[in-house]
């Protein structure tokens, strides 16, 4: 049996043509014909069965004929903020497979101790666009632009906020038994460092705006290591 084929169409349903990049991948790679039948994704979490209608060197069409509204995989939302690390490949890694996780949005915090201050977006969104088709996830992440870190703590905030550290000197819990308390809260926000963790400054700071000072463990891991280990701990407390 021929697998079915996922396409990221953020206009879906009121399209009736792949976008150029998925269009040319579509002809020139999976070399689709007129008949076949593909699943496309909007992100926004509803799945579309169609069939291809017209396929061509540049251009590939469909028509629906089927619209399935997707369930949520986990209750509230699930939000890391991070420092990219100085070689990007790690974070790419990283956001990668926490997609593929389950993650609803990614922040980039620019912190004192950052070695990187400048994260370019649309190359991530495509990672991003890439594990949810190769997930089949129903909803696209939200991917954020470098923000201050100041700048980020003092936004209204409405979910848990935590910020792991590797400070002694302040009192930490472990974040995956704070996860598990019952809350009327389900969105979940975690802080990560850059490779040289936050300043205590900044923990201070953030645990003052309502941060919850926690660890990820006894171990002491690489920043991309810890935003997919906070991830995970968010998603199996959901």
């Amino acid at each position: 049996m021929k697998e079915v084929r996922f396409f990221f169409v953020p206009d879906a349903a009121t399209s009736t043509e792949l976008p150029p990049d998925e269009g040319q991948h579509a002809m020139r790679v999976l070399r689709l014909k007129a008949g076949d039948e593909m699943m496309l994704m909007d992100g926004k979490g509803v799945f579309y069965r169609a069939e291809v209608t017209l396929a061509h060197t540049h251009h590939c069409c469909y028509e629906i004929k089927e619209t399935l509204p997707q369930e949520r995989q986990w209750q509230g939302e699930i939000h890391l903020a991070i420092a990219p690390t100085k070689l990007m490949d790690r974070m790419e890694w990283m956001t990668e497979k926490a997609v593929e996780i389950g993650i609803d949005r990614l922040s980039f915090l620019n912190c004192q101790f950052s070695e990187r201050r400048v994260v370019k977006v649309p190359r991530i969104m495509k990672i991003v666009i890439s594990a949810v088709k190769q997930s089949h996830k129903a909803w696209a992440p939200e991917v954020n632009e470098i923000t201050a870190f100041d700048k980020f703590i003092a936004k209204p905030c409405s979910a848990r906020k935590y910020i792991a550290h590797c400070y002694e000197e302040i009192p930490r819990t472990y974040l995956f038994d704070e996860l598990r308390k019952p809350s009327d809260i389900q969105d979940a926000v975690v802080l990560v460092g850059p490779e040289g963790d936050f300043s205590i400054d900044e923990v201070r700071k953030a645990v003052a705006a309502g941060y919850q000072s926690v660890h990820l463990g006894k171990s002491r891991l690489r920043t991309e290591t810890a935003g997919l280990s906070a991830v995970m701990m968010m998603q199996l407390a959901k």
